[in-house]
């Protein structure tokens, strides 16, 4: 999956320098004010806030960040590079890291894998990562059952056709659910990142509306579409977790890549 704003950018690259937080992100306030605006607009798009779920991408931000979007009762977090949740998980998970009690039942969050599996980086993944959001090969799949038998993924589809996008074309997917499934690992769902909406919206809706019809066919439970620019039409069209980056948090740092 190639990278966006706010999502799984599956491409294969090194993990950034954990950066400094800027102030909004780590506002606590803030990120609660523009959850309920978030919440607000899914609601207008249709959806239900008991079945939509909220992924706080944190990818490019400090672990103040991830703090924050806790406190605000936000646990389902996801990052994209494994450096950076695995700090970050450290970090959120240390004595130092503060008291828990304004999460709900005192509860830790929960880590979404969205970048591209790295089989290399599986194993240490694996203790904290609650989803693997980018699953697209059987490889891959093979990797996470070894290291984390009958955990749960999402098959990422490309509804792009664009070179260099991850993912898995609509016709492949059923598949690879199988071979996944052959491997005792829990297929929750599909996972995807459409066409940008601001391309083309119909194009946008109709890639959406293709893989929810594709998760009902399956029998699967979670369709995880949409990110701030597009998450109401993926809401229209059924989706049940939406990925938001910069509805939450504001505008990433530019941040230096350097090697894990």
């Amino acid at each position: 999956m190639t990278s966006s704003p706010d999502t799984a950018d599956t491409a294969h690259t090194a993990d950034p320098a954990d950066p400094a937080d800027p102030a909004d992100p780590a506002d606590a306030v803030g990120v609660a004010g523009r959850l309920a605006e978030v919440r607000s607009r899914i609601s207008a798009a249709g959806g239900d806030l008991e079945k939509v779920r909220i992924v706080a991408v944190t990818k490019g931000l400090g672990a103040a960040a991830a703090r924050a979007a806790c406190s605000a009762g936000l646990l389902d977090l996801g990052e994209n590079y494994a450096g950076e949740l695995l700090a970050k998980a450290a970090e959120l998970a240390s004595p130092e890291a503060g008291s828990s009690e304004d999460r709900p039942s005192g509860a830790g969050p929960r880590w979404h894998y969205l970048g591209g599996v790295q089989r290399n980086k599986v194993a240490r993944l694996a203790p904290h990562v609650a989803l693997w959001q980018g699953v697209d090969r059987a490889e891959e799949g093979e990797s996470i059952a070894r290291h984390a038998p009958g955990a749960a993924v999402l098959v990422e589809v490309d509804t792009t056709g664009l070179a260099g996008r991850g993912g898995v074309p609509l016709d492949g997917v059923a598949s690879l659910v199988d071979r996944l499934r052959s491997l005792d690992l829990d297929v929750r769902g599909l996972m995807t990142v459409a066409p940008h909406v601001g391309l083309d919206r119909n194009a946008t809706a109709r890639a959406f509306a293709d893989v929810g019809q594709l998760v009902a066919e399956l029998g699967l439970d979670e369709a995880s579409m949409g990110m701030s620019d597009d998450f109401e039409l993926a809401v229209a069209e059924g989706s049940t977790m939406v990925r938001i980056g910069r509805a939450l948090f504001g505008p990433r740092p530019a941040a230096a890549r350097v090697s894990q």
